[in-house]
Protein backbone atom coordinates (compact mmCIF):
# COMPACT_ATOMS: atom_id res chain seq x y z
CA UNK A 1 0.00 0.00 0.00
CA UNK A 2 1.16 3.57 -0.58
CA UNK A 3 0.86 6.41 1.81
CA UNK A 4 -1.93 7.83 -0.06
CA UNK A 5 -4.27 4.39 -0.19
CA UNK A 6 -3.15 4.41 3.53
CA UNK A 7 -4.85 7.89 4.13
CA UNK A 8 -8.02 6.69 2.00
CA UNK A 9 -8.06 3.72 4.15
CA UNK A 10 -8.59 1.90 0.59
CA UNK A 11 -6.71 -0.96 -1.11
CA UNK A 12 -4.21 -0.01 -3.25
CA UNK A 13 -5.40 0.45 -7.09
CA UNK A 14 -1.67 -1.10 -8.02
CA UNK A 15 0.64 -3.31 -6.80
CA UNK A 16 3.18 -1.27 -5.42
CA UNK A 17 6.65 -2.55 -4.37
CA UNK A 18 8.08 -1.52 -1.34
CA UNK A 19 11.06 -1.94 1.31
CA UNK A 20 10.29 -5.14 3.07
CA UNK A 21 12.42 -3.80 6.23
CA UNK A 22 13.26 -6.57 9.05
CA UNK A 23 11.18 -6.33 12.53
CA UNK A 24 14.79 -5.22 13.46
CA UNK A 25 14.74 -1.93 11.08
CA UNK A 26 10.85 -1.44 11.98
CA UNK A 27 11.59 -1.05 15.57
CA UNK A 28 14.33 0.97 14.72
CA UNK A 29 12.65 3.18 12.23
CA UNK A 30 9.27 4.02 14.90
CA UNK A 31 12.05 4.65 17.98
CA UNK A 32 14.10 7.15 15.86
CA UNK A 33 11.22 9.00 14.59
CA UNK A 34 9.39 9.86 17.86
CA UNK A 35 13.03 10.22 19.60
CA UNK A 36 13.80 12.82 16.18
CA UNK A 37 9.84 15.02 16.85
CA UNK A 38 10.62 15.36 20.61
CA UNK A 39 14.25 16.08 20.01
CA UNK A 40 13.15 18.85 17.58
CA UNK A 41 10.10 19.60 19.94
CA UNK A 42 12.70 20.67 22.75
CA UNK A 43 15.65 22.57 20.93
CA UNK A 44 14.42 25.43 22.16
CA UNK A 45 14.42 25.15 25.37
CA UNK A 46 17.73 26.45 26.17
CA UNK A 47 17.81 29.44 23.86
CA UNK A 48 14.39 30.62 25.94
CA UNK A 49 16.77 33.59 27.53
CA UNK A 50 18.17 34.22 24.00
CA UNK A 51 14.40 34.82 22.83
CA UNK A 52 13.45 36.80 25.84
CA UNK A 53 16.08 39.73 25.24
CA UNK A 54 15.12 39.81 21.27
CA UNK A 55 11.24 39.28 21.68
CA UNK A 56 11.21 41.44 25.01
CA UNK A 57 8.99 38.25 26.46
CA UNK A 58 8.56 37.55 30.40
CA UNK A 59 8.64 34.51 31.92
CA UNK A 60 4.79 34.08 31.42
CA UNK A 61 5.62 34.86 27.82
CA UNK A 62 8.08 31.94 27.71
CA UNK A 63 5.48 29.69 29.27
CA UNK A 64 2.93 30.64 27.23
CA UNK A 65 5.02 29.81 24.24
CA UNK A 66 6.26 26.68 25.55
CA UNK A 67 2.56 25.67 26.90
CA UNK A 68 1.04 26.23 23.36
CA UNK A 69 3.44 23.10 21.99
CA UNK A 70 1.62 21.03 25.09
CA UNK A 71 -1.89 21.93 24.45
CA UNK A 72 -1.98 21.40 20.63
CA UNK A 73 -0.30 17.91 21.28
CA UNK A 74 -3.10 17.35 23.94
CA UNK A 75 -5.83 18.50 21.40
CA UNK A 76 -4.42 16.44 18.84
CA UNK A 77 -4.24 13.29 21.21
CA UNK A 78 -7.54 13.89 22.23
CA UNK A 79 -8.96 14.44 18.91
CA UNK A 80 -6.44 11.99 16.90
CA UNK A 81 -5.07 9.82 18.97
CA UNK A 82 -7.52 7.29 17.44
CA UNK A 83 -6.29 7.61 13.79
CA UNK A 84 -3.13 5.58 13.50
CA UNK A 85 -5.46 2.12 14.37
CA UNK A 86 -7.48 2.83 11.29
CA UNK A 87 -4.98 4.50 8.97
CA UNK A 88 -2.11 2.99 9.77
CA UNK A 89 1.03 3.36 11.79
CA UNK A 90 3.32 4.48 8.81
CA UNK A 91 0.60 6.98 7.03
CA UNK A 92 0.56 8.39 10.59
CA UNK A 93 3.98 8.29 11.09
CA UNK A 94 4.76 10.19 7.66
CA UNK A 95 1.93 12.84 8.36
CA UNK A 96 3.89 13.86 11.79
CA UNK A 97 7.05 13.85 10.03
CA UNK A 98 5.92 16.93 7.60
CA UNK A 99 4.08 18.72 10.25
CA UNK A 100 7.32 18.70 12.44
CA UNK A 101 9.37 20.13 9.20
CA UNK A 102 6.41 22.63 8.91
CA UNK A 103 6.92 23.65 12.78
CA UNK A 104 10.61 23.58 12.50
CA UNK A 105 10.45 26.23 9.78
CA UNK A 106 8.01 28.09 11.18
CA UNK A 107 10.07 28.35 14.55
CA UNK A 108 13.47 29.08 12.92
CA UNK A 109 12.03 32.26 11.18
CA UNK A 110 9.71 33.10 14.70
CA UNK A 111 9.72 37.19 15.13
CA UNK A 112 7.29 37.69 17.61
CA UNK A 113 5.39 35.72 20.67
CA UNK A 114 2.42 34.72 18.11
CA UNK A 115 5.30 32.93 15.54
CA UNK A 116 6.54 31.20 18.46
CA UNK A 117 3.26 30.22 19.78
CA UNK A 118 2.68 28.74 15.93
CA UNK A 119 5.78 26.64 15.87
CA UNK A 120 5.37 25.30 19.06
CA UNK A 121 1.50 24.32 18.48
CA UNK A 122 2.82 22.70 14.75
CA UNK A 123 5.71 20.95 16.65
CA UNK A 124 2.90 19.51 19.13
CA UNK A 125 0.84 18.52 16.19
CA UNK A 126 3.68 16.19 15.24
CA UNK A 127 4.55 14.47 18.45
CA UNK A 128 0.90 13.87 19.57
CA UNK A 129 0.33 12.41 15.95
CA UNK A 130 3.23 9.78 16.67
CA UNK A 131 2.66 9.10 20.31
CA UNK A 132 -0.17 6.64 19.78
CA UNK A 133 1.36 5.47 16.64
CA UNK A 134 5.11 4.72 17.23
CA UNK A 135 3.91 3.47 20.56
CA UNK A 136 1.35 0.96 18.98
CA UNK A 137 4.06 -0.01 16.67
CA UNK A 138 6.12 -1.17 19.07
CA UNK A 139 3.72 -3.03 20.57
CA UNK A 140 2.62 -4.74 17.45
CA UNK A 141 6.49 -5.35 16.19
CA UNK A 142 7.06 -7.58 20.16
CA UNK A 143 3.78 -8.78 20.19
CA UNK A 144 4.73 -11.55 22.96
CA UNK A 145 7.46 -8.89 24.24
CA UNK A 146 4.82 -5.87 26.11
CA UNK A 147 7.41 -4.64 28.63
CA UNK A 148 9.98 -4.27 25.95
CA UNK A 149 7.67 -2.58 23.50
CA UNK A 150 6.72 -0.02 26.72
CA UNK A 151 10.36 0.47 27.55
CA UNK A 152 11.16 1.06 23.94
CA UNK A 153 8.18 3.62 23.80
CA UNK A 154 9.66 5.59 27.23
CA UNK A 155 13.32 5.45 25.77
CA UNK A 156 12.57 7.04 22.96
CA UNK A 157 10.30 9.37 24.24
CA UNK A 158 12.70 10.34 27.19
CA UNK A 159 15.48 10.26 25.15
CA UNK A 160 14.75 12.39 22.78
CA UNK A 161 12.99 15.24 25.23
CA UNK A 162 16.55 15.08 26.95
CA UNK A 163 18.45 15.56 24.11
CA UNK A 164 16.45 18.13 22.53
CA UNK A 165 18.08 21.10 25.02
CA UNK A 166 22.16 19.83 25.06
CA UNK A 167 21.96 19.43 20.65
CA UNK A 168 19.77 23.23 20.96
CA UNK A 169 22.52 25.01 23.25
CA UNK A 170 24.95 23.29 21.04
CA UNK A 171 23.92 24.35 17.50
CA UNK A 172 23.18 27.68 19.00
CA UNK A 173 26.95 28.40 18.94
CA UNK A 174 26.84 28.37 15.01
CA UNK A 175 25.81 31.82 13.24
CA UNK A 176 21.90 32.36 13.78
CA UNK A 177 21.89 30.91 17.20
CA UNK A 178 17.99 30.52 17.01
CA UNK A 179 17.25 29.21 13.56
CA UNK A 180 20.67 27.22 12.64
CA UNK A 181 19.03 24.46 15.14
CA UNK A 182 15.18 24.44 13.38
CA UNK A 183 16.98 24.23 9.99
CA UNK A 184 19.46 21.56 10.87
CA UNK A 185 16.23 19.89 12.28
CA UNK A 186 14.78 19.76 9.47
CA UNK A 187 17.15 18.04 6.86
CA UNK A 188 16.97 15.53 10.11
CA UNK A 189 13.40 14.56 9.32
CA UNK A 190 13.33 15.10 5.32
CA UNK A 191 15.83 12.43 5.41
CA UNK A 192 13.50 10.15 7.95
CA UNK A 193 10.73 10.62 5.52
CA UNK A 194 12.65 8.79 2.52
CA UNK A 195 12.88 4.99 4.33
CA UNK A 196 9.00 6.27 5.78
CA UNK A 197 7.65 6.22 2.45
CA UNK A 198 9.44 3.62 0.58
CA UNK A 199 8.57 1.21 4.21
CA UNK A 200 6.07 -1.68 3.16
CA UNK A 201 3.76 -1.04 5.25
CA UNK A 202 1.34 -3.30 6.85
CA UNK A 203 -2.53 -2.87 6.43
CA UNK A 204 -4.52 -0.70 8.88
CA UNK A 205 -5.49 -2.05 12.19
CA UNK A 206 -9.41 -1.23 11.08
CA UNK A 207 -9.35 -1.26 7.45
CA UNK A 208 -12.97 1.36 6.68
CA UNK A 209 -15.68 -0.51 5.00
CA UNK A 210 -18.83 1.57 4.16
CA UNK A 211 -19.26 4.19 2.23
CA UNK A 212 -18.57 6.84 4.81
CA UNK A 213 -14.69 5.58 5.64
CA UNK A 214 -13.89 9.08 7.19
CA UNK A 215 -16.44 8.47 9.89
CA UNK A 216 -14.50 6.46 11.80
CA UNK A 217 -12.04 9.40 12.60
CA UNK A 218 -13.95 11.42 13.80
CA UNK A 219 -13.08 12.66 17.78
CA UNK A 220 -14.61 10.10 20.41
CA UNK A 221 -15.11 10.33 23.88
CA UNK A 222 -11.73 8.84 25.81
CA UNK A 223 -12.56 5.14 26.86
CA UNK A 224 -10.50 2.53 28.76
CA UNK A 225 -11.71 -0.62 29.85
CA UNK A 226 -12.82 -1.75 33.31
CA UNK A 227 -9.78 -4.03 33.69
CA UNK A 228 -7.44 -1.48 32.84
CA UNK A 229 -9.17 1.54 34.51
CA UNK A 230 -7.02 1.58 37.81
CA UNK A 231 -3.65 0.94 35.68
CA UNK A 232 -4.88 3.70 33.30
CA UNK A 233 -5.92 6.36 37.07
CA UNK A 234 -2.21 5.60 38.69
CA UNK A 235 -0.48 5.93 35.06
CA UNK A 236 -2.49 9.17 34.54
CA UNK A 237 -1.16 10.73 37.95
CA UNK A 238 2.42 9.54 37.54
CA UNK A 239 2.89 10.98 34.22
CA UNK A 240 0.87 14.39 35.02
CA UNK A 241 3.16 15.23 38.37
CA UNK A 242 6.46 13.85 36.50
CA UNK A 243 5.87 15.77 33.55
CA UNK A 244 5.45 18.62 35.88
CA UNK A 245 8.84 18.82 37.00
CA UNK A 246 9.84 17.97 33.54
CA UNK A 247 7.88 20.81 32.25
CA UNK A 248 9.68 23.32 34.57
CA UNK A 249 13.45 21.99 33.54
CA UNK A 250 12.24 22.58 29.64
CA UNK A 251 10.67 25.91 30.37
CA UNK A 252 11.94 28.51 33.02
CA UNK A 253 14.60 26.08 34.27
CA UNK A 254 17.61 27.53 31.82
CA UNK A 255 17.37 30.87 33.60
CA UNK A 256 16.74 29.24 36.67
CA UNK A 257 19.41 26.94 36.51
CA UNK A 258 21.79 29.69 35.26
CA UNK A 259 21.47 31.81 38.64
CA UNK A 260 22.59 28.25 40.36
CA UNK A 261 25.66 28.15 38.34
CA UNK A 262 26.63 31.51 37.56
CA UNK A 263 26.95 31.18 33.58
CA UNK A 264 24.04 31.64 31.09
CA UNK A 265 26.45 29.34 28.84
CA UNK A 266 23.22 27.72 26.60
CA UNK A 267 25.32 24.71 26.46
CA UNK A 268 25.87 24.22 29.63
CA UNK A 269 21.89 25.10 30.64
CA UNK A 270 20.81 23.17 27.99
CA UNK A 271 22.45 20.25 29.43
CA UNK A 272 21.25 21.31 32.90
CA UNK A 273 17.19 20.91 31.59
CA UNK A 274 17.99 17.71 29.74
CA UNK A 275 19.92 16.26 33.17
CA UNK A 276 16.88 14.85 34.81
CA UNK A 277 15.35 13.76 31.14
CA UNK A 278 18.46 12.14 30.55
CA UNK A 279 18.78 10.34 33.62
CA UNK A 280 14.93 9.07 32.94
CA UNK A 281 15.61 7.74 29.62
CA UNK A 282 18.81 5.50 31.09
CA UNK A 283 17.05 4.61 33.91
CA UNK A 284 14.94 2.52 31.10
CA UNK A 285 17.96 0.33 29.97
CA UNK A 286 19.06 -0.32 33.48
CA UNK A 287 15.84 -1.00 35.01
CA UNK A 288 15.29 -2.06 38.74
CA UNK A 289 12.50 -4.46 39.83
CA UNK A 290 10.57 -5.19 42.98
CA UNK A 291 6.91 -5.07 43.74
CA UNK A 292 7.56 -1.49 46.17
CA UNK A 293 9.65 0.42 42.49
CA UNK A 294 6.52 2.96 41.92
CA UNK A 295 6.37 3.98 45.26
CA UNK A 296 10.13 3.82 46.19
CA UNK A 297 10.70 6.00 42.69
CA UNK A 298 7.69 8.53 43.65
CA UNK A 299 9.61 9.21 46.86
CA UNK A 300 13.02 9.53 44.91
CA UNK A 301 11.24 11.98 43.14
CA UNK A 302 9.60 13.81 45.82
CA UNK A 303 12.75 14.33 47.35
CA UNK A 304 15.06 15.33 44.41
CA UNK A 305 12.54 18.10 43.44
CA UNK A 306 12.99 19.66 47.36
CA UNK A 307 16.75 19.01 46.84
CA UNK A 308 16.62 21.52 44.03
CA UNK A 309 15.16 24.41 45.51
CA UNK A 310 17.49 23.67 48.28
CA UNK A 311 20.53 24.04 45.49
CA UNK A 312 19.30 27.27 44.32
CA UNK A 313 18.82 28.74 47.99
CA UNK A 314 22.48 27.24 49.03
CA UNK A 315 24.30 28.21 45.54
CA UNK A 316 25.42 24.87 45.29
CA UNK A 317 25.93 23.66 41.17
CA UNK A 318 26.57 20.13 42.58
CA UNK A 319 23.70 19.67 44.56
CA UNK A 320 21.45 21.05 41.51
CA UNK A 321 22.99 18.19 39.36
CA UNK A 322 22.60 15.47 42.04
CA UNK A 323 18.94 16.34 42.69
CA UNK A 324 18.65 16.53 38.50
CA UNK A 325 19.96 12.83 38.13
CA UNK A 326 17.70 11.77 41.55
CA UNK A 327 14.84 13.17 39.79
CA UNK A 328 15.31 11.08 36.53
CA UNK A 329 16.16 8.16 38.15
CA UNK A 330 13.09 8.36 40.50
CA UNK A 331 10.68 9.51 37.66
CA UNK A 332 11.62 6.82 35.23
CA UNK A 333 11.16 4.12 38.25
CA UNK A 334 7.99 5.67 39.09
CA UNK A 335 6.47 5.72 35.26
CA UNK A 336 7.70 2.49 33.83
CA UNK A 337 5.85 0.48 35.75
CA UNK A 338 3.02 2.04 35.83
CA UNK A 339 3.13 2.65 32.00
CA UNK A 340 3.93 -1.11 32.02
CA UNK A 341 0.68 -2.51 33.71
CA UNK A 342 -1.45 0.25 32.00
CA UNK A 343 0.48 -1.27 28.34
CA UNK A 344 -0.24 -5.36 28.85
CA UNK A 345 -4.04 -4.37 30.43
CA UNK A 346 -5.08 -2.00 27.66
CA UNK A 347 -7.11 -3.43 24.89
CA UNK A 348 -4.99 -4.38 21.35
CA UNK A 349 -7.07 -2.87 19.58
CA UNK A 350 -7.54 0.51 21.15
CA UNK A 351 -4.10 0.60 22.27
CA UNK A 352 -2.81 3.48 20.89
CA UNK A 353 -6.67 5.36 21.81
CA UNK A 354 -5.58 4.28 25.20
CA UNK A 355 -1.86 5.31 25.29
CA UNK A 356 -2.91 8.62 23.83
CA UNK A 357 -5.54 9.53 26.40
CA UNK A 358 -3.01 9.01 29.18
CA UNK A 359 -0.74 11.18 27.27
CA UNK A 360 -3.28 13.53 27.23
CA UNK A 361 -2.99 14.00 30.78
CA UNK A 362 0.38 13.22 31.52
CA UNK A 363 0.80 16.03 28.99
CA UNK A 364 -1.21 18.28 30.55
CA UNK A 365 0.89 18.05 33.43
CA UNK A 366 3.73 20.39 31.44
CA UNK A 367 1.76 23.15 30.52
CA UNK A 368 -1.35 23.70 33.51
CA UNK A 369 1.50 23.83 36.18
CA UNK A 370 4.06 25.46 34.31
CA UNK A 371 1.82 28.33 32.93
CA UNK A 372 0.73 28.55 37.04
CA UNK A 373 4.98 29.22 38.03
CA UNK A 374 5.14 31.24 34.73
CA UNK A 375 2.25 33.72 36.19
CA UNK A 376 3.85 33.37 39.88
CA UNK A 377 7.31 34.31 38.67
CA UNK A 378 5.86 37.82 37.24
CA UNK A 379 4.22 38.24 40.56
CA UNK A 380 6.91 37.74 42.78
CA UNK A 381 10.13 36.31 41.12
CA UNK A 382 12.07 33.26 40.07
CA UNK A 383 13.46 32.06 43.04
CA UNK A 384 10.36 32.04 45.40
CA UNK A 385 7.67 30.97 42.56
CA UNK A 386 10.28 27.99 42.12
CA UNK A 387 10.12 26.75 45.46
CA UNK A 388 6.67 27.21 46.17
CA UNK A 389 6.58 24.79 42.68
CA UNK A 390 8.93 22.40 44.37
CA UNK A 391 7.41 22.15 47.74
CA UNK A 392 4.13 21.24 46.11
CA UNK A 393 5.83 18.45 44.01
CA UNK A 394 7.76 17.03 46.47
CA UNK A 395 4.39 16.73 48.59
CA UNK A 396 2.11 15.80 46.01
CA UNK A 397 4.95 12.70 44.79
CA UNK A 398 4.90 11.71 48.69
CA UNK A 399 1.12 11.42 48.97
CA UNK A 400 1.19 9.69 45.48
CA UNK A 401 3.71 7.31 47.01
CA UNK A 402 1.86 6.32 50.25
CA UNK A 403 -1.35 5.36 47.47
CA UNK A 404 0.43 3.21 45.49
CA UNK A 405 2.50 1.45 48.10
CA UNK A 406 -0.70 0.54 49.46
CA UNK A 407 -2.00 -0.75 46.18
CA UNK A 408 1.38 -2.50 45.93
CA UNK A 409 0.96 -4.76 49.66
CA UNK A 410 -2.80 -5.59 48.46
CA UNK A 411 -0.72 -7.69 45.40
Amino acid sequence: MTVFSELRMRPATAVRRGWNASTTTRLVLAGVVMFTLLLGANLATPLYPLLQLRLGLGPLGVTVAFASYVLALVAVLMLAGHWSDHIGRRAALVLAVVLGVGGSLVFAGAGSLWMLCAGRALQGIAVGLATGASSAALRELLPSRPEWASRFTLLASSGGVAAGPFIGGLLSLLPGPVSTPFLAHCVLLLLLLVPLWMLDARPAIRPAVGPRPYAVLAPRRPSVSREAKGAFALAAAVGFLSFAVFGFCLSLGPGYFAAVIGTDARPVTGLLAGLTLGASALSQLFPLRGRMLLPTGLSVLGAAVALMAAAAAWHNPALLVIAGLAAGVGQGSAFRPAFNDLATKADPARHAQVISTVYVITYLGSAVPVIGLGLASSLVGLGPAVGGFALICGVAALALAAVSARVSVRR
